[in-house]
């Protein structure tokens, strides 16, 4: 009986863990099919109110939702970035490192820049605490 017991706890801690895999890239998933469509609002209720926000296209970091606000509003004017999630993976240290195909074109279309990176996220109580760009390991 204690086999059996142990046995369906362990399916139940697998079938559990799967679901939060899925659960993390259908997160991914929807936050950046609402970035790319620039539903700014739907990307920025993700954030927690003071979130840590790499400013990747001039350098620097950014705190707050209104300054990432800002400054998506101030890029999309200049150039025109689509950023599809490729894979989602725990890291040990439970942040979340996605990596992602960022293509990057001008505001008149021309293409900028088209290559992998890895966004890593820190969250708290299921919202964006702090993201980071790294390249990929080659």
């Amino acid at each position: 009986m204690y086999a059996l017991v142990s046995r369906r706890k362990d399916l139940t801690t697998h079938a559990d863990a799967k679901d939060e895999r899925m659960d993390r890239r259908a997160f991914f998933d929807e936050l950046y099919e609402a970035f790319n469509r620039r539903d700014i609002d739907a990307v920025l209720a993700t954030m927690s109110d003071e979130v840590d926000w790499p400013n990747a296209w001039k350098g620097g970091r950014l705190i707050g939702r209104e300054a990432v606000r800002d400054y998506w509003t101030a890029q999309w004017a200049e150039i025109d970035p689509h950023v599809e999630p490729l894979s989602v993976a725990e890291r040990g240290d439970g942040s979340q490192a996605v990596t992602v195909r960022q293509v990057v074109r001008s505001a008149d279309l021309q293409l900028l820049g088209d290559r992998e990176v890895v966004h890593v996220y820190r969250l708290d109580g299921g919202l964006i605490r702090r993201m980071d760009v790294e390249e990929p390991e080659q």
